[in-house]
């Protein structure tokens, strides 16, 4: 196996627990406090600003959670290299997975959204490592046109594939344990973090649920 190969066999491994993500509003003070909390991946999902802004981002975060947490750039596989990220997440319109791959090559992680268990597979087979899949509840940020897909359709997924799934959508302190024991890898979470008083504390709070939901799979 080449070494570019058993890094991202190394990121890969590294894929659990609560996924934080952060978007335009101060991402690296926000990316900082979910990493004190124990937040084990954090997606940089900047909308707003420009490419210039995106990239300086995510350079600071990439170089403040080495060591202590993934860092994944939403969309743009360019900044995600650029960077110095450990791997890109593509949604419903940005760069098909295998030409996503083809540019950032093989030590990188490559995630797809999915709707369902079929898409899960395709996107795998065009060689994504880890899947998206939500709505799992009703969004507090980003509301979809699309119903939710509960933690039946969360646990039926994870079961029918080989590779991490990262919960999405309406994730909460409430719910969180129940999402891991449905067996996602990782959870992923935006307002109950960032909305509900000091996000590190916060963040403890939600890597705990997971780890004690995480303990009771089957």
């Amino acid at each position: 196996m080449s070494a570019a190969l058993e890094e991202r066999k190394r990121r890969l491994a590294r894929l659990g627990g609560l996924y934080a993500i952060v978007g335009d509003e101060a991402p690296v003070e926000r990316a900082r406090a979910a990493v004190e909390g124990g937040a084990a991946v954090v997606q940089v999902r900047m909308k707003r600003g420009p490419a210039g802004a995106v990239l300086a981002a995510a350079r600071e975060i990439a170089a403040l959670c080495r060591d202590r947490a993934l860092v994944i750039v939403n969309d743009r596989v360019d900044l995600a290299i650029l960077s110095g990220a450990d791997g890109v997440h593509l949604g419903d319109e940005d760069l098909p997975v295998a030409e996503a791959r083809r540019l950032c090559g093989d030590a990188l992680l490559v995630g797809r959204t999915t709707r369902s268990a079929k898409e899960a597979r395709v996107a795998l087979a065009q060689g994504a490592d880890h899947l998206g899949y939500g709505p799992v509840f009703p969004s507090r940020t980003k509301p979809l046109a699309v119903e939710p897909r509960g933690l039946a359709g969360l646990a039926a997924t994870c079961r029918a594939v080989p590779a991490p799934v990262v919960a999405i959508s309406g994730i909460e302190l409430g719910n969180i344990e129940e999402v891991a024991a449905a067996g996602a890898a990782c959870a992923a979470v935006i307002g109950d973090l960032f909305d509900d008083g000091d996000p590190a504390a916060r963040a403890r709070l939600l890597a705990a649920a997971f780890a004690e939901g995480a303990r009771r799979r089957v």
